[in-house]
């Protein structure tokens, strides 16, 4: 199974796979989608569509997962950001793809262990995780592989409460 971490973002969208296999996780790839400032919205929010479409198809994934959105920032910044998240939702949903959602306190749980790790621990424990030989650039990038392996974790638990609920029934 391969699922798609996502780091929505209208400047910076990050991506990653992570396949999982049994209880092995592996990185398959990531990057991030950029565009300008100087662009026009919609076609920035247009490339951002192809390109994760375009993902979509090369790859395959079985499951994505996003972040959902910080209320934290400024009003200009979050409708930027929701826009961006939007058309993530979108190109996931046009393919078909089961999308989950994560707050930035439980991909941080996930992966690192508690919910106020810094960005620094996140990519130290993404970098360990996935046995990569380096950390994850841009740190879009890192964040979204973060995010896959939330996904990957949320996932292996739901079976193995899905696994022993129907254990209590047969019993």
């Amino acid at each position: 199974m391969i699922i798609l971490g996502i780091d929505p973002g209208l400047a910076d969208t990050g991506w990653g796979l992570v396949e999982i296999e049994g209880s092995r996780m592996r990185c398959r790839g990531y990057g991030c989608v950029s565009s300008a400032s100087t662009e026009h919205t919609p076609a920035r929010l247009k490339r951002l569509y192809d390109e994760l479409a375009m993902l979509v198809a090369l790859h395959s994934p079985g499951e994505a997962a996003i972040e959902k959105l910080f209320h934290g920032v400024n009003a200009r910044s979050a409708m930027a950001t929701g826009q961006a998240r939007g058309v993530c939702l979108l190109a996931t949903a046009d393919a078909g793809i089961p999308v989950d959602e994560y707050s930035p306190a439980e991909i941080k749980q996930a992966v690192v262990g508690h919910g106020g790790a810094d960005k620094a621990q996140v990519q130290y424990m993404v970098r360990a995780i996935l046995s990569l030989p380096a950390t994850p650039r841009p740190d879009h990038a890192a964040d979204a592989l973060a995010v896959a392996i939330c996904h990957a974790n949320s996932r292996k638990a739901k079976l193995a409460e899905a696994r022993a609920r129907s254990h209590e029934g047969g019993t």
